[in-house]
């Protein structure tokens, strides 16, 4: 993390549009989201979809998603693997040793060279002798690395230069052997002396009982072994599980370095280490040590392997390096497919990212992995139980996201600030006063009444009021309007694009009427097969039924039936994009027929009947109407004197905001004037 330094100087300036920042914001965040999230009604689901195909801050700058960070990171791995040759560890290793015998050979040609110039035949046979029998040892050395170094080890060499470069050859080939398990530890793994493999052997024997105290469910020592090969583990370990995972990624690199190779070269491996870690109890505690990991960290990988296709050559140390890349690279794949919400990537080791994907790539994985905890922090949403919810805060704002994106499309002059309307039941305060008559409700303005006095008697104290300085407050009639919104969830909507329209406009609908206009009432009502009332905390996770059937009998049923409660002027607004299909029995079964049956036709038509009896007006938009549904809209109107739209998705939010905005204009203007006391 970056911190800021106390002694610096911050300076402040005024925003004009022009400076870099602001890149992310919790509710630009879930206007990204809003769509997807009324459209298939899963907010955990929206948030994936987020996160895997990334976005543009307001900024214009692109946070890659996980889709684009996969591939960047697989095009990483095939680099790698499409660069490097496995075989060069032994390429290396058996160069050096053709340098050493190289040497060994230049010595013993000067060697005879030395004798046969002396002029002393004794001496020129007994070198000539010699030197052919080293030279018969050096054409004779087996051409596996093993065998070589071997029989190298037992060689009388000739050439003190060549003999100190085998002994630095052997010392560097053993310590790199000893750490091939331990990728770069640090400490006594690069001191190869009989004393300090002594101790390696002991600390792996201590690491090992650690494991089997733990899992026959003892406390190990943990504190004490860090105090007596704390240099083995530069990470700093703090505890057992720590140290256990270190150690079981290492080994897994090299297990997976392994298995990548062919049989022959594990062979000449194997049997090199055989060769220069003689002490076969330290190869048995690494087994075991081996065995144990596995078992302890079973999806640590450690049956991977890879195909390396390059032409370079790596050494041991690089080899340790990339397969220890290659390793993360895989971690890093496996935590990111896994990732069930963006909050999952808060594991991701940034820093490590940044070295194996580059700076755009590991700024993208942290501002992911912030999305969830920022819409937290603002209230939007909460965790649930492992899922994220919509808060009501979030709730109103994807309501209100839904409602500024349906305004922005109509024209400015056409609707403007909305203002309270006042007809209907109830009263609110017009701030004008009258002279009381008999029969005014008495809501006295004091301020007037006692001024009206003062008027009338002049100055001073007591001030004596008469019923002709009464003044009181003139109040008009409030409006309310109870509205019901019936959204067609039948499968046919989505099949025709039409279903994130219609939930659109609800939450518009919704997040107008409860800010608007909080004395009205609006209900919800979706129907398919069958109807059933929505809750507007339901709203956003309201998806389509994968059922057939347009039952708007059952919908006018609920509709009434909420309605009967309410107070004001009434109406229901039904969106649909088709005829009536289902309709529900007297015995409560629905019933499902296409083409459209006379019963079911006559079934909704009776709960219009019923409906227009009470007083509810029905306001009917139509999306992709037929010449059937036509038909069956003119009959309802023709019964209701409601209104029918012919509308698209594109159009159906001005239609019906327009329609509801407009009808509260005229309650306004007809009830305006109607004023009490």
């Amino acid at each position: 993390m970056i911190r800021r330094s106390q002694a610096s100087k911050v300076r402040y300036s005024r925003w004009d549009g022009t400076q870099v920042g602001f890149e992310l914001d919790a509710d630009s965040l879930l206007n990204e989201i809003n769509d997807d999230l009324l459209y298939h009604g899963d907010l955990n689901a929206a948030l994936r979809r987020l996160m895997n195909s990334g976005f543009d801050d307001r900024n214009g700058e692109r946070i890659q998603g996980m889709k684009d960070l996969m591939e960047k990171l697989r095009q990483s791995r095939r680099e790698r693997l499409e660069q490097y040759d496995l075989g060069g560890v032994y390429d290396d290793i058996a160069e050096q040793l053709r340098e050493v015998v190289d040497m060994e050979r230049d010595a013993l040609d000067r060697l005879q060279r030395d004798a046969d110039e002396s002029g002393d035949a004794r001496r020129k046979e007994v070198t000539d002798e010699a030197v052919s029998e080293r030279r018969m040892e050096l054409d004779l050395l087996p051409p596996d690395l093993a065998g070589m170094v071997k029989e190298l080890s037992e060689y009388d060499f000739t050439s003190s230069e060549a003999r100190e470069r085998f002994e630095e050859l052997t010392d560097q080939l053993r310590e790199q052997l000893a750490q091939r398990w331990f990728n770069q530890m640090a400490g006594a793994m690069n001191d190869v002396s009989p004393e300090a493999l002594a101790r390696t052997k002991d600390m792996l024997a201590e690491l090992n009982q650690m494991l089997q105290d733990r899992n026959a469910g003892k406390e190990p020592d943990f504190d004490g072994f860090m105090e007596r090969y704390g240099d083995f583990f530069p990470e700093d370990p703090q505890n057992l599980e720590e140290l256990l995972e270190v150690m079981a990624r290492r080994m897994a690199a090299m297990q997976a370095m392994m298995n990548s190779m062919t049989p022959e070269q594990r062979a000449q491996l194997q049997g090199l280490s055989e060769q220069l870690l003689e002490d076969m109890d330290l190869r048995w505690q690494m087994d075991q040590l081996s065995a144990n990991l596995q078992q302890a960290f079973p999806d640590m990988g450690w049956n991977r392997r890879y195909d390396f296709e390059g032409q370079d050559p790596l050494g041991f140390a690089d080899a340790a390096e990339v397969m220890n890349e290659l390793g993360d690279l895989d971690q890093l794949e496996q935590l990111m497919r896994g990732a069930a919400n963006p909050g999952a990537l808060a594991e991701v080791d940034l820093d490590r990212a940044r070295q194996l994907l580059g700076e755009e790539a590991a700024d993208s994985l942290e501002k992911m992995a912030e999305l969830a905890k920022m819409l937290e922090d603002a209230g939007l949403i909460e965790n649930r139980e492992g899922r994220f919810e919509l808060t009501p805060a979030g709730l109103r704002r994807i309501g209100k996201h839904a409602l500024n994106d349906l305004f922005s499309k109509l024209a400015r002059d056409k609707l403007g600030q909305h203002e309270l309307t006042r007809t209907g039941i109830g009263h609110e305060r017009s701030m004008d006063t009258k002279p009381y008559e008999f029969g005014d409700p008495f809501n006295l303005h004091i301020e007037r009444t006692i001024r009206n006095a003062v008027a009338r008697q002049g100055g001073g104290t007591p001030v004596r009021l008469s019923p002709d300085d009464f003044e009181i407050e003139q109040t008009e009639l409030t409006t309310r309007s109870a509205t019901v919104l019936m959204v067609d969830l039948s499968l046919s909507m989505p099949m025709r694009d039409n279903f994130l329209a219609a939930k659109k406009v609800a939450m518009a609908l919704h997040s107008l009427i409860s800010s608007q206009y909080p004395r009205d009432f609006l209900g919800l009502v979706g129907f398919s097969e069958v109807a059933r009332v929505i809750e507007p905390r339901d709203l956003p996770e309201v998806s389509w039924d994968y059922v057939y059937g347009t039952n708007m009998q059952h919908g006018f049923q609920l509709a009434r039936k909420m309605l009967a409660r309410e107070y004001g002027t009434k109406q229901i607004i039904m969106i649909t994009d088709g005829e009536p299909t289902a309709h529900i029995t007297a015995s409560g079964h629905p019933v499902f027929s296409y083409p459209p049956t006379q019963e079911t036709v006559d079934a909704t038509l009776t709960e219009v009947m019923r409906a227009t009896r009470e007083g509810i007006r029905i306001n009917t938009f139509m999306l992709d109407a037929t010449a059937h549904l036509q038909r069956f809209i003119e009959q309802l109107t023709q019964l209701n004197k409601g209104r029918a739209f012919f509308t698209t998705p594109e159009t159906l939010g001005d239609y019906v905001l327009v329609d509801f905005l407009e009808s509260r204009r005229s309650q306004s203007r007809a009830g305006r004037g109607r004023r009490t006391g």
